[in-house]
């Protein structure tokens, strides 16, 4: 019995700029540069599937599947997206993304002091967004 890694995520406003990164133990640690090259090229890459899409109402990636991770995004109304980086397979990365999703409107959206667009600096929702990682990852067990 494993744990399911998640090695990182991701949140970049609508503007392609990350305003949340968090490093799950990843392999290969990665700088502050890194991190926003690698951001940039995923909102670039979303937004170029939806023009490249043969069908129309494409919403961009919602999957990429490499060799040795997956990456899941979920995108908000307002644009903003929430990327994981995951072991190859792991289920229901959909379900814990909306998750993040709820803790950034409680937490971070609901914050007087936090201004849209800019890097998340909450502590209540680095607090729970911790507590729903480790419960996801102990959630997902014996998979």
């Amino acid at each position: 019995m494993g744990t399911v890694a998640i090695y990182s995520l991701f949140i970049i406003n609508k503007s392609g700029g990350l305003i949340y990164y968090k490093d799950y133990g990843s392999a290969g640690r990665m700088d502050t540069n890194d991190t926003l090259r690698l951001a940039s090229l995923w909102h670039s890459m979303h937004a170029i599937s939806q023009q490249l899409s043969p069908t129309l109402g494409c919403n961009g990636i919602d999957l990429l599947q490499a060799h040795n991770f997956d990456l899941h995004c979920f995108q908000s109304i307002t644009g903003t997206k929430f990327f994981v980086v995951c072991e190859t397979g792991a289920q229901n990365m959909e379900i814990l993304l909306r998750t993040i999703y709820e803790l950034y409107t409680e937490f971070v959206l609901k914050n007087p002091f936090y201004e849209m667009e800019m890097p998340i600096r909450c502590e209540l929702f680095d607090v729970n967004l911790a507590q729903v990682i480790q419960k996801d990852r102990v959630a997902l067990l014996g998979r």
